[in-house]
């Protein structure tokens, strides 16, 4: 049986063709030269706007402590991201096997994306304590949706003419579902993951915000009170950087769980 192919599937290789990045490089670059040359001709105060070749000196000057703050925020973004991803296979392999299911659980999946993470985020502080359990269950809150939305999208949107063919063949209900509502989901499973994992840095550092002894939200936050913008932007630099390399690395895992949708890409 053929694999599913569909428009998602013509986005495989984006993520990590160097040439789609280029223009985006060259911009960023043309935006630095203008940001130092403002800086320096209008001498802005480094406590208002630092020059990003101060932010460069100083980050790397503090590199091995934002290097060990990085490493909390990583600590925290994958694991609440992985039960984020359990969550969600769960609840759309429970959707697509019950459509009465579906009818209800959907509706509360958008409901949940109402409820402002501002204010939650305190009160899992108050129901957890400060360990690392509330931070994991922030970034869970902010990336769940999307990966569980994607994944029922994908199941659904499976090859009617293969199901009525393995019926006639008497496949079992989960033989359907592995063989042809499963690989169906694939494209739009990873498109979804990679909204998330961008999402679930940014959960991460909110969540240090709340209440956390180390990670890059708590580090911006202590160098904002001692006037230090340009650690600041230094930490943000950083956090962009994790963001990227965990959205590039879904291209990597893609690769090798479904290769057959980068083969019919390419």
């Amino acid at each position: 049986m053929s694999r599913p192919t569909g428009p998602s599937t013509s986005r495989r290789t984006v993520g990590l063709h160097p040439t789609r990045w280029a223009p985006s490089v060259i911009l960023v670059v043309a935006l630095i030269a203008v940001w130092e040359s403002y800086v320096r001709l209008a001498g802005v105060s480094p406590r208002i706007l630092p020059a990003p070749s101060r932010v460069a000196a100083q980050g790397w000057a503090a590199r091995d402590v934002i290097a060990g703050h990085a490493a909390s925020t990583l600590q925290v973004t994958l694991l609440g991201f992985a039960l984020a991803l359990v969550v969600s296979w769960i609840i759309a392999t429970a959707v697509d096997f019950s459509p009465k299911l579906r009818r209800a659980v959907v509706p509360l999946l958008v409901v949940s994306q109402t409820l402002p993470i501002v204010a939650l985020a305190p009160l899992m502080i108050i129901w957890f304590g400060f360990g690392i359990l509330p931070k994991l269950l922030v970034v869970a809150l902010v990336t769940f949706f999307p990966m569980t939305v994607g994944l029922i999208e994908g199941f659904a949107s499976a090859d009617r003419e293969s199901d009525r063919l393995l019926r006639s063949m008497g496949a079992s209900r989960r033989q359907q579902f592995r063989y042809v509502r499963l690989p169906s989901a694939v494209p739009r499973f990873f498109t979804s993951l990679r909204i998330g994992i961008t999402y679930a840095v940014v959960g991460a550092v909110f969540s240090e915000y709340v209440g956390a002894t180390s990670g890059l939200g708590i580090y911006m936050s202590q160098q904002k009170n001692a006037f230090r913008t340009d650690l600041v932007l230094a930490a943000v630099v950083v956090t962009a950087l994790c963001s990227i390399a965990l959205f590039l690395s879904t291209y990597v895992v893609e690769r090798i769980v479904a290769p057959w949708a980068v083969q019919e890409a390419s």
